[in-house]
Formats: C-alpha cells, structure tokens, sequence
C-alpha cells in the first residue's frame, strides 16, 4: 500500500468572501454520459488515471454550470487496496503527476472536492482487521487529496460506524481508533451524525475527545435527536469544530414524501399484489424543498458556510435550488453569489438541463402521452 505523503498546499483558491458555495457528490444526472469513476472489473486492469481522465470531463461540467464544489468517487482508484491484488497497490503512487494536474486544475477553477468513502469503511469495529482495512482505505484517499495538493478544506467524511450492543462503547471505541491513525488520515478526517444510529450529541462527544471536525447533516438531525438538542445551537456547535480559516460545510437533504407503489406477494394466497406505502423519512427526495432550504439559511445569516445538496437528483437539484433562491428568497440567494440579474439566464440553464435529461420519450403510433404520464 503506497504511504500519504506530508504535501498539502492552501487554501484553495477561494470564493469571494461571503459567497457560499452549493456542491453535490459523485454522479452527473445533467449529463449520463459523464463516468465519475473507472467501473471496469480487475481483469480488464481499471486505473485511477482513467477516473481522472473523467473526473477532467466532470470539472468542465462544473465549470460550464458554475458549480464550485464536488464530492468525488470513493472508487476513484479501483482496487488500490485491494489485499489480494497487489498489482493495484501503487496505483496512487503512479498517478502522483496526474493527480498534481488535475488538483491543480481543481484550485485555479475555485473547486472545494471532497470524499465519502463507502458505510463499509467502520473505524469503531471490534474486529481489528475490519479497522486496518478501513484505515488503508482512508490513507489511500488522504494520500489522494495530498498528491493533488488540495487545502484543509478538501475532507473525508465518514460515519461513526456500529453500535455493537453498546454505543457509549463504541463512540469510546472510536475515540481510541483515531489517535493511532496515521496523520494524513487525522488530518483529513471529518466525522458526520446519522439518522438511524449517532447523533449530533454523540459526534460532538467524540470532537470533545479527540478534536476531529464535524459535519452538520440537516436530515439527520431531524431523524435522530434523542437528546431533544435545538437546532441553531448544534449547527453553531458543529461549524466551530472547524479552525477558523478553514471554511465549514454542512450536508442538506429533504426527505421523500410520495406514496410509493410496490408489488408484493401475498403470504396466504401467494399472489402478487400492488400495495401503498408510506414514505420513510430518512430517505432523500429527488429535490430540495425550497422553502425548508431557505428557512434554514435565514436562521444561521450569522456563520459562513458550504453546502453539500445530498438529493438523489444530485446537479440537477442544485441547478433546480438555485432560480428558486432567486425567485422566493433573494436576501438568500445573495449568500450563494447569486443576482436578481440572473435569475432569466438560471430559468433557462434549468428548463434546459432538466429538460433534457427528463424528456418524455415520442409515443408509438397508437400511444398517447397520457398513458406514458400514467
């Protein structure tokens, strides 16, 4: 496994002081056609110069839509750890000119990138193997972001992990993990609260004891907050785990409301019947709901900050997020670098990519569109 080296250069090149940048991750829904990552299998020898050769396509995407900050793959650099295929292993070390280039491009372009390595990636494990994989994993990508040469700002996120029957034990447990990471991997880190298992209360808990920054999640603190904590003042708390010249970033989502259709079997009659359900509120709409988006941002005018927009329509949500600032909250809109001026050419950029990535296909001959909307 090649070893992250010590080079990170910074800041990035910044946005303009006050202007907060809007980001999505990975996929390109505006145009399919953009891999984020080379997805071949190991027989076909997948390298991280290819994903970076598509990850250059994404950026000119992004530079085309004026978007300034992407989570990219987790899989940027496939099997560069994988324990039984050594041929992979220097893969990241042999890429270092290429992840220079593109790192570069990255700065004068003003992009803020970022990574999520996958819910298999679990620090806080009883098993010591799992945490030794878990941590090659993470070095591996820190050692990505340095040989780019990005700031502090360009972060891992990851969660806190299991519970294994006891969560105080397991945040502990985490706690102990991280102070014997190497330091690229510290360096880089930054932990998030979920919906389902650690809260807010329990990240900030691990903060107190090992210094790691946060990451505040607007869903999840909505799904998960056992401790009834108000929400302004765990925002304000989670934003100042970050050194003040490094600019935070917080994760929004809203959750999907539709009634869902599904086929299921009946258990007595073993026919497959068509059956209603509910939503469940830790799952991500395609959209943000605009009105809930600006609310938030109205309650917080006094903390500089990015936002990853983590709706399952990815650029297309943010492309959609961005008319509606204009359109119902200008004093709001104004926080992203955005203008009344623009809102006419932002309609149009909209209709356009939204357009054409969700075209209804042309009817056959003796089909009507009413029966393709239904």
């Amino acid at each position: 496994m090649a070893r992250a080296t010590k080079r990170m250069v910074g800041p990035e090149v910044p946005p303009p002081v006050g202007r907060l940048r809007l980001g999505f991750p990975v996929k390109v829904m505006g145009r399919p056609d953009l891999k984020s990552n080379d997805t071949r299998r190991w027989q076909a020898d997948p390298h991280l110069r290819v994903s970076l050769e598509y990850l250059d396509a994404i950026f000119g995407y992004l530079g085309r839509h004026g978007i300034d900050m992407y989570r990219m793959s987790s899989d940027l650099a496939p099997y560069a750890t994988h324990p039984d295929m050594p041929q992979f292993h220097t893969m990241v070390r042999d890429s270092a000119a290429d992840l220079a280039a593109v790192g570069a491009r990255a700065r004068a372009q003003g992009l803020r990138l970022s990574f999520h390595p996958s819910q298999y990636i679990v620090l806080n494990s009883p098993d010591p193997e799992l945490v030794r994989k878990s941590t090659a994993d993470l070095l591996s990508q820190a050692e990505m972001l340095d040989l780019m040469e990005l700031g502090p700002e360009a972060v891992m996120v990851i969660h806190v992990g299991g519970t294994y029957g006891d969560r105080e034990a397991s945040n502990a447990r985490w706690v102990e993990t991280f102070h014997g990471l190497p330091e690229p991997v510290r360096r880089r880190l930054v932990l998030e609260h979920d919906d389902i298992r650690f809260s807010a209360s329990d990240v900030l808990w691990i903060h107190q004891h090992t210094g790691v920054r946060l990451i505040f999640d607007h869903q999840h603190f909505l799904c998960l907050n056992p401790d009834r904590l108000d929400m302004g003042e765990t925002v304000r708390r989670i934003l100042d785990t970050w050194p003040e010249d490094v600019r935070p970033k917080i994760h929004f989502s809203s959750p999907r409301t539709e009634l869902r259709e599904l086929k299921r079997k009946d258990r007595k009659t073993r026919k497959v019947k068509t059956v209603h359900v509910a939503p469940i509120w830790t799952g991500h709409a395609d959209y943000v709901h605009p009105f809930e988006f600006m609310g938030f941002m109205r309650s917080l005018t006094d903390r500089e900050f990015d936002v990853m927009i983590e709706a399952k329509a990815k650029d297309l949500a943010l492309i959609r997020l961005r008319p509606d600032m204009l359109r119902y909250a200008p004093e709001v809109a104004v926080r992203f670098g955005l203008d009344l001026a623009e809102t006419a050419r932002l309609d149009a950029e909209e209709a356009g990519v939204i357009a054409e990535s969700t075209a209804v296909p042309v009817p056959a001959e003796g089909d009507s569109l009413a029966d393709e909307a239904a």
